[in-house]
């Protein structure tokens, strides 16, 4: 996939880099970025901005949807609910939903991986996700890097703005959650133990 500098990019688009600058600061048009830290745009977000169709596009349009436990189920109904709302508006077709039930920590989801596993084969070109956070809850601009480079774009459709403050009280929270919940199977688990040598 072809990538280009800022400057080139705006000069594609007839707009200043400040312009590219504040468009991705707003999150109307987000740079991507390599390894330094460096922005940098796609063949496709030109494409996309320009209104010129896809040609012959290859790859399924996925609805991903997460939550942490089963007492969510009716969060994860109303996530895909939301998620086919926004693509039918948009005329957007949806060749599958896949949901998981487990932590944004947990690299081990069945249907991620199944999920991850396509992308990288090229069977996928766009993923719908309503936050960040249900598809990994760190390190989401990695992924999202990694998956554009294999031709996959990941569509955030219910972008929460946060402050970085905030961002990072909900990780924090995230952390204190995982390892609270292990700590209570790690104690469940020595009780049956005791039980068992009784």
């Amino acid at each position: 996939m072809k990538q280009y500098k800022p400057k080139e990019f705006a000069e594609m688009l007839n707009v200043s880099v400040k312009t590219l600058q504040r468009w991705d600061n707003e999150g109307v048009l987000k740079a991507y970025r390599n390894p330094k830290g460096r922005r940098y745009y796609t063949e496709e977000q030109y494409r996309e901005y320009m209104g010129i169709p896809k040609e012959n596009q290859v790859g399924k349009t996925v609805i991903y949807a997460r939550v942490s436990d089963r007492s969510q189920k009716d969060d994860l109904e109303n996530q895909v609910e939301f998620l086919r709302t926004f693509a039918n508006a948009r005329g957007i077709i949806i060749d599958e939903i896949l949901t998981d039930v487990g932590s944004g920590l947990n690299y081990k989801r069945k249907q991620w991986n199944r999920l991850m596993e396509q992308c990288v084969e090229g069977n996928i070109s766009t993923i719908l996700i309503a936050h960040q956070d249900r598809f990994v809850r760190f390190g989401y601009e990695w992924f999202e890097q990694f998956l554009a480079k294999h031709g996959v774009k990941i569509m955030v459709i219910n972008n929460e703005k946060l402050s970085p403050q905030e961002e990072f009280v909900q990780d924090l929270i995230s952390i204190i959650e995982e390892f609270s919940c292990r700590v209570y199977g790690l104690r469940k688990y020595r009780d049956k133990m005791k039980e068992d040598r009784l």
